[in-house]
């Protein structure tokens, strides 16, 4: 049996004996299945009768409904944007990357660092072989070294980030690792930008009178740079204007709603509800990334514990912030007066970076 569209011709054949010529023909309709029609149910169905196309069919082409056809041609369509598990997931941890994006990160991150690490040696580097020791007074001595190796290994961390979560799934790069700004809400509760800064500041002056008892921090590595009025000014500069920047998008942006995500997903598979699952992936994952952070200056501390673990104290306190206020921004302001503190008590006590230790 042939259907046909309202816009096919009609039927020119001429009409059946004993049959008006003038009568109005409807064309036949296409029933769906376990439909049944009837005279007074026509204008009911034909509501919900798809016109059939008479486009010829490439028998290569994907069947209609074929699932992975409908992902590549509506990506944002094959996954709804709320799951039954979403709803209780609180916004800032809706994220669009996982575990397989963590493994491809650090990966990258180290790859990336021996490679800009080695470039930069093999530029400024000794051209003949040195002991150990004298070999690190001279890099010591290179800041084009030390802080070049720095900036370039961030701006490719960034590069990595921006590339493979906003470039490659067309999604906005700052407000898609946290980045938003403070709501009104916060702000009445909490106080204004100003708050966190100075919250900063009061954060740095506790942990210098806490490091201040600790023996031995005049031989911590990161000291020898301030042996140096050039590399004392430039570990001031990265201090303020660069670290904040980068270590809360990286610890507080991109892993801290991962690491949650992850031990959400751990608890509820040993059936702990949504509610205490999120909780548990939050404090799990402010605790673990306060801890990455600490360690992450440990080197630069000679591995000096009790200051190492003051660093993660505060980089606790940073992702907490962050957690409590659902963006980077307040522990980027945290962070940003703590940085800053640091910088002023340094200039003050140096003089203006004119009464440096001796090297």
């Amino acid at each position: 049996m042939m259907f046909f569209d309202d816009d096919n011709p009609k039927d020119s054949s001429p009409p059946a004996a004993g049959e008006d010529a003038n009568a109005q023909h409807d064309p036949p309709v296409e029933l769906r299945s376990g439909e049944l029609t009837g005279e007074s149910s026509n204008v009911e169905l034909s509501a919900n009768l798809t016109p059939v196309s008479h486009e010829p069919i490439d028998p290569s082409a994907p069947l209609a409904g074929d699932p992975i056809t409908y992902a590549a041609t509506s990506p944002h369509a094959a996954i709804p944007a709320f799951s039954a598990s979403a709803a209780v997931i609180p916004e800032d941890l809706r994220i669009s990357w996982y575990w397989p994006h963590l493994i491809l990160f650090v990966f990258f991150t180290f790859a990336s660092f021996l490679v800009v690490q080695t470039t930069m040696f093999i530029y400024y580097g000794p051209k003949q072989p040195m002991p150990k020791e004298q070999l690190e007074e001279y890099l010591l001595s290179k800041p084009q070294f030390i802080f070049g190796t720095n900036v370039l290994w961030y701006a490719s961390v960034f590069l990595f980030l921006y590339v493979t979560l906003a470039v490659l799934r067309d999604a906005p790069f700052w407000s898609s690792l946290g980045w938003k700004k403070l709501s009104a809400h916060l702000s009445s509760t909490w106080g204004g930008p100003w708050s966190y800064f100075l919250g900063g500041c009061a954060l740095a002056i506790f942990v210098g009178v806490a490091s201040s008892q600790v023996k031995d921090t005049d031989k911590m590595p990161i000291r020898e740079l301030f042996k140096n009025r050039e590399n004392a000014v430039l570990l001031m500069c990265m201090a303020v204007f660069v670290a904040p920047l980068v270590e809360e998008t990286v610890f507080r942006g991109y892993l801290y709603p991962l690491l949650a995500r992850m031990a959400y997903s751990i608890t509820r598979r040993f059936g702990v509800q949504p509610p205490e699952a999120i909780r548990t992936g939050m404090f799990s994952s402010v605790v673990i990334t306060g801890v990455l952070f600490g360690l992450m200056h440990g080197a630069q501390l000679g591995w000096t514990w009790s200051v190492v673990g003051l660093l993660i104290l505060v980089g606790v306190i940073f992702t907490f912030v962050r957690a409590r206020t659902g963006t980077v921004l307040a522990s980027f302001l945290l962070h940003l007066g703590y940085n800053s503190m640091i910088a002023v008590t340094t200039i003050v006590g140096t003089h203006g970076f004119t009464k440096l230790p001796s090297p």
